[in-house]
């Protein structure tokens, strides 16, 4: 399925046409060269000698994708996935990075787990970068060495799978993250409010005969944080939102200028609880899905600018973990492959993506601008927005199959990425 060769000494990419907002090329058809992985040239026409060209109708190139929010089971549930897997599902679905949450066994809770990612990210295809956790074992209860950890590579900091619940420890991270200029994310959920909830509480909970889970669990984590946000004047974004009053929230915070950011993920996008009524596993996750309302509400979120970008929630999980009763299956999605054909489906434009996953997303992490300019790296994503296809198990990297877009027909297909002096295609 995935052809990866690395160290191709020059790619001449033909008739491309270039997103990249910051780009003089934004929107141009242009032909790229690429020598030992630096933008070499960009023109019409280019005469050059290449090892490797690439010509397909209706390509589209962009500074390399950007996810902040993925779980490679790495180490520690390496039967699930492991980082040289997700890598492979991260380039098939067009990311050049991925950041990675701490929820692995053991929690990246200290330095030398951060730089366990940082040395085995320097041999890969797709630049992995480590979360670190707020709180010793992403237990809630002890602040981690957050400044030991970032001064070893750790990009943000969060607990993950297991949001901060305490209002004392949330606090006392935040301070603690201003003095080194990081982020918090949190994924907003009070485990105390409908604890056994399998999925959203409302009609289709009461139909279906399953415990539900309240919108209020979000939407009070997301209020009290602000309020903790406000009090300490620091930074926090909020990843999985799943309803409108979430958005409603958020937006008010940006409006007070408060140092607040959101994703959304694409199965909150693209499915709503009605759709789990043949009661299947795969669209168990956490936050659930919520109603029709609300997940038009994030549609618009997106489209308005309110929503700063998609998160991928990859959450790779084993087929014994899946294919069971409902109410015993694990929560969680295997996405990243998806994510750009679900984000297309559901009529985002190429442009609104592509800022989200390169510009707005590397703002709020304090990454550095990827651009598309000569003599600049080349972090690229390869991508043809219109073509439709029906999303099947073979375009699937990951160790793990449980994706509820199987069988579903989406939108944009991912040609491939180029990073780190290597290329790889979709076949």
């Amino acid at each position: 399925q995935q052809n990866f060769s690395i160290n191709l000494m020059k790619v001449l990419i033909k008739n491309a046409t270039i997103f990249s907002p910051s780009s003089p090329f934004h929107g141009k058809n242009k032909h790229i060269f690429i020598d030992n992985g630096i933008i070499s040239k960009i023109g019409n026409n280019l005469k050059v000698t290449a090892n490797k060209t690439i010509d397909v109708k209706g390509l589209c190139v962009s500074p390399g994708w950007v996810d902040c929010f993925a779980n490679f089971c790495d180490p520690g549930e390496e039967y699930k996935e492991t980082l040289e897997t997700g890598v492979m599902a991260a380039a098939a679905g067009g990311f050049t990075e991925v950041m990675l949450i701490p929820n692995t066994q053991p929690v990246v809770y200290n330095k030398s787990q951060v730089e366990y990612l940082v040395q085995k990210s320097k041999s890969l295809a797709v630049t992995i970068h480590a979360i670190g956790a707020i709180t010793k074992n992403a237990e809630g209860k002890e602040l981690s060495e957050m400044f030991d950890m970032q001064h070893s590579g750790a990009i943000a900091f969060s607990d993950g799978l297991n949001p901060v619940q305490s209002s004392g420890i949330l606090q006392k991270a935040l301070e603690y993250i201003l003095a080194i200029g990081g982020t918090i994310i949190q994924l907003p959920d009070d485990k105390t409010i409908g604890t056994h909830g399998l999925m959203n509480e409302g009609e289709i909970s009461v139909k279906m005969g399953l415990q539900g889970k309240p919108a209020l669990s979000e939407e009070l984590m997301i209020a009290r944080d602000i309020e903790v946000l406000r009090y300490t004047d620091s930074k926090i974004h909020f990843t999985g939102i799943s309803t409108q009053k979430s958005l409603e929230l958020i937006a008010a915070a940006k409006k007070e200028k408060l140092n607040v950011s959101c994703s959304v993920t694409p199965y909150h996008l693209f499915f709503c609880d009605e759709d789990i009524l043949d009661y299947n596993t795969n669209l168990k996750v956490n936050p659930p899905l919520r109603t029709k309302k609300d997940r038009d509400a994030l549609r618009k979120g997106i489209k308005s600018g309110m929503i700063d970008f998609i998160a991928s929630h990859h959450q790779p999980q084993d087929w014994d973990h899946k294919i069971c009763e409902f109410q015993y299956a694990k929560n969680g999605m295997e996405t990243l492959e998806s994510v750009f054909g679900a984000a297309g489906i559901c009529g985002i434009s190429t442009e609104t993506f592509v800022k989200m996953q390169t510009e707005n997303i590397r703002k709020v992490f304090n990454l550095p601008p990827v651009s598309i300019a000569e003599g600049e790296k080349a972090n690229l994503s390869l991508f043809i927005p219109d073509e439709e296809y029906i999303f099947e198990e073979k375009h699937i990297q990951s160790k793990s199959k449980n994706n509820a877009f199987i069988n579903k027909k989406l939108r944009g297909k991912v040609f491939g990425i180029i990073n780190k002096d290597g290329l790889f295609l979709n076949k």
